[in-house]
C-alpha cells in the first residue's frame, strides 16, 4: 500500500502545479486535469480543497503576493531602492508577472477583485511607509513605482523593439533596473543613488 499523503502536502502540490498551469494558460485556458496530473493527485481533490478553478486561481495569486510581501520590505523613504528590489523580484519570478497579467485580463471591467480588501490594506501600509501623512498623491507615486519595476518583465518585446536588446537576460535586466532606480532618484531628489550604481538588496 502506498504511503498516505497529508492534506497539507496535497494542497501544496496542487498550488505549485496550478501556479505553473495558470501562468502558462490563464484561468480560461487552464485545465484541472493537467493540474491534478502534475500534482500527482485525483482532480476531485482540487474541488475538495478549493471549490472550483476560479477559487484555485485566486488562492494562487494570494500566495504569490504573500511571498512577494514577505521578501520585499516596505518602500519607506528610499523609493529608488524599492524599485530596484522589486524589479529584481519580478525578473526572478516571471510566473508572477504572467499571473498578474492574466488576472488583469480575466477581471477587466470588474470593480472588485477576490480578496481585494486585504490587498488594499497591504498597499495602504506601503504608502504609509513613504510619508508621515500619505495623500492620494503618495498612492499614485507607489503605483508608478510598481509600474517601473514591473513593466520590463511584463513587456520584454518592447525592449527588443525600442532598445534592440532582450530584457530577459541578466545583464540587460541589471542595466534597466539601475536606470529605473536612478530615474526615481532624480525624480525624488534622492542623493544616495547615481546612474549605474547597484543598490544592495537585503539578504
Amino acid at each position: 500500500m502506498p504511503p498516505k499523503v497529508s492534506t497539507a502536502a496535497t494542497r501544496s502540490a496542487l498550488l505549485a502545479a496550478a501556479r505553473e498551469e495558470f501562468a502558462a494558460y490563464g484561468i480560461a485556458g487552464a485545465r484541472v486535469d493537467r493540474i491534478a496530473e502534475r500534482a500527482g493527485v485525483n482532480k476531485e481533490r482540487i474541488y475538495g480543497h478549493f471549490g472550483n478553478k476560479e477559487k484555485l486561481f485566486d488562492t494562487v495569486i494570494t500566495e504569490a503576493l504573500d511571498d512577494l510581501t514577505a521578501q520585499i520590505a516596505l518602500p519607506g523613504r528610499d523609493p529608488a531602492d524599492y524599485v530596484a528590489r522589486l524589479a529584481d523580484y519580478y525578473h526572478d519570478h516571471p510566473e508572477l508577472v504572467r499571473l498578474l497579467m492574466w488576472e488583469a485580463l480575466n477581471y477587466r471591467g470588474q470593480e472588485l477583485l477576490p480578496g481585494q480588501e486585504a490587498r488594499v490594506e497591504r498597499c495602504a501600509r506601503k504608502a504609509a511607509s513613504m510619508a508621515d501623512e500619505p495623500t492620494p498623491g503618495t498612492s499614485r507615486t507607489l503605483f508608478l513605482l510598481t509600474g517601473l519595476a514591473l513593466f520590463p518583465a511584463m513587456m520584454p518585446q518592447l525592449a527588443r523593439i525600442m532598445l534592440g536588446e532582450s530584457a530577459d537576460g541578466t545583464e540587460a535586466h541589471e542595466v534597466m533596473r539601475d536606470h529605473a532606480a536612478a530615474f526615481v532618484s532624480a525624480a525624488t531628489g534622492d542623493p544616495l543613488a547615481s546612474p549605474g550604481s547597484r543598490r544592495a538588496s537585503p539578504s
